[in-house]
């Protein structure tokens, strides 16, 4: 066996390695959604935690709304980190490679009844819903209406304009998984005064969306985060926590429009600005196709 390092110069050992690796073309290598699967992710803008019931049934003013954006699966996000990657597990084992062509309710409560079960604390309808309806959807939540487990409504936007708009100016930064052993829930100050403000911040966002309005969206997701300070602290502060999550939450606030985590205890991190961001991507929506495209 020939040793390049050995009987060739250097520079002339490293050409011939980088040419071996580059040997594929991207038409012959592996497709992205062939390695991660084509089902889409999702991210969750303001208004997290109205989709559950023990939050929702305190709410004076329902409904609460918080809005979710579906994406492109262009590559891997994190797991433990707010993008609904356990929902989106459960959707490719049950599914395959894509959404079944059905009403969005009717998958939405196919996918929560195949990820719950029996669970005591179950995954939000927000997560299924998220994957499942195209572009961006405000889902309102009434603990009446179902026991507040699924939305009351939904309302969805697949304006080419706005979605546009809303990828340039959301940036992403990735923070850290949540640990094992995290728990958000250890302290709950179910307040319905807050649960409300929580409930309009998704309403608020979906409006600033529509309008295109930087400053309102990130007003919304910063009231979101406010709500989730005081209502559910282990959100941001809990034993298992190595990441201090408020401090850096607060920077990225004060400095840009607005920031909101993907997740409780960390995930990435949502900034709002019409400026470049460090470090930061912006995510790739998944419209409703049209007829014709």
């Amino acid at each position: 066996m020939v040793n390049l390092l050995a009987e060739s110069p250097p520079t002339l050992a490293l050409t011939n390695i980088f040419q071996i690796m580059s040997s594929q073309s991207p038409e012959t290598s592996p497709s992205i959604t062939s390695l991660i699967g084509g089902m889409p992710y999702r991210m969750a803008l303001a208004g997290g935690w109205i989709d559950q019931p023990f939050v929702s049934r305190f709410n004076p003013s329902p409904p609460g709304a918080m809005v979710v954006v579906s994406l492109q699966p262009v590559f891997r996000f994190m797991d433990r980190a707010g993008m609904a990657t356990s929902t989106r597990k459960v959707a490719l084992e049950i599914w395959g490679d894509r959404l079944p062509d059905r009403a969005p309710q009717e998958l939405v409560r196919e996918l929560y009844h195949h990820e719950n079960g029996e669970r005591p604390h179950p995954s939000g309808s927000q997560d299924m819903a998220g994957i499942v309806y195209p572009g961006i959807s405000r889902l309102d939540y009434d603990f009446n209406v179902e026991g507040g487990i699924f939305p009351s409504h939904v309302e969805s936007c697949n304006d080419a304009a706005v979605i546009t708009w809303l990828e340039k100016v959301l940036h992403i930064l990735p923070v850290c998984p949540r640990p094992q052993g995290y728990d958000p829930l250890i302290v709950q100050n179910l307040f319905p005064e807050w649960i409300a403000r929580l409930g309009r911040s998704g309403h608020d966002s979906y409006a600033a969306v529509l309008r295109r309005d930087p400053l309102g969206l990130g007003a919304a997701m910063n009231a979101s985060m406010a709500c989730w300070e005081v209502l559910l602290p282990g959100s941001f502060e809990h034993p298992s926590l190595t990441m201090d999550l408020l401090p850096l939450l607060r920077y990225y606030r004060e400095r840009f429009c607005g920031a909101a985590y993907s997740s409780c205890g960390g995930g990435y991190l949502y900034v709002v600005s019409e400026d470049p961001v460090p470090g930061a991507f912006h995510p790739s929506l998944r419209a409703e196709q049209s007829p014709h495209g």
